[in-house]
């Protein structure tokens, strides 16, 4: 398990989002990326390591994953 203090962590947004509150935040230490739902803010974190994160990003940048 890997221990990460997030708590003066930088939570950002896509500039994509629509302001509806129905996204994800991100916030990139130096070891992991904390993902979380922006709805939910003080609700549970996903640890990624950057491997998977830049994975996740490439899909997402390259319309490979399904919106819905």
């Amino acid at each position: 398990m890997v221990n990460v203090d997030l708590a003066g962590a930088l939570w950002r947004t896509s500039t994509y989002t629509q302001g509806n509150g129905a996204c994800v935040e991100v916030a990139l230490t130096p070891s992991v990326a904390g993902i979380r739902d922006s709805k939910q803010p003080d609700g549970g974190v996903v640890l990624a390591g950057f491997p998977a994160w830049d994975a996740f990003r490439r899909a997402v940048k390259g319309a490979e994953l399904d919106p819905r």
